[in-house]
């Protein structure tokens, strides 16, 4: 079950911006800002914004290859492991 989120208001965010990076740095868990008690903003270390780009983009692989799947398309299985290691290794591998 995923952790429910540190929720902090905007004002916080200004008062204690490079604090709160680097907690999301160390935690590699989001803050959610709030901006008039309403969800406005979330913050995320770069990393974790990119593992979890590389994750989405995987997850679009894989729907994209069930659909070409059910229309009879099919790829070369040496093709497809050469594209996921690529993708694996995200944008600084």
């Amino acid at each position: 079950m995923p952790r429910v989120p540190d929720i902090i208001p905007i004002s916080d965010l200004r008062q204690g911006a490079a604090g709160l990076i680097q907690k999301v740095r160390d935690s590699r868990e989001p803050i959610v800002v709030t901006q008039r008690g309403r969800a406005a903003a979330v913050l995320l270390s770069i990393d974790e914004f990119e593992r979890r780009e590389n994750d989405l983009e995987i997850l679009r692989l894989l729907v994209r290859g069930e659909k070409e799947i059910a229309a009879g398309i099919g790829h070369d299985l040496d093709d497809v492991l050469e594209e996921a290691d690529e993708i694996l290794k995200g944008p600084n591998g």
